[in-house]
């Protein structure tokens, strides 16, 4: 799956967030759904004009992101 056919960043939509193609549905928003007890058939359900690809494309883009992410342990205290 290529990310850049459903996911894309606009700076004139959502202030640039990443957002599904075609919509003001942003990548962070469909990756918390899960976390608040939707099912992939009720956001599905409640936003039509979003497809299966476009959730994965989603999940995949987030894991992409932390994937990339640097982290830097904190030093203890003495």
């Amino acid at each position: 799956m290529n990310l850049q056919d459903r996911v894309v960043l606009n700076p004139d939509v959502l202030a640039g967030k990443p957002v599904i193609r075609g919509t003001r549905l942003a990548v962070e928003f469909i990756v918390d759904l899960p976390g608040q007890g939707w099912t992939e058939p009720q956001v599905l359900e409640n936003y039509p004009g979003i497809a299966h690809e476009d959730i994965l494309a989603c999940l995949q883009y987030a894991s992409q992101q932390l994937k990339s992410e640097r982290v830097y342990p904190a030093r203890s205290s003495p």
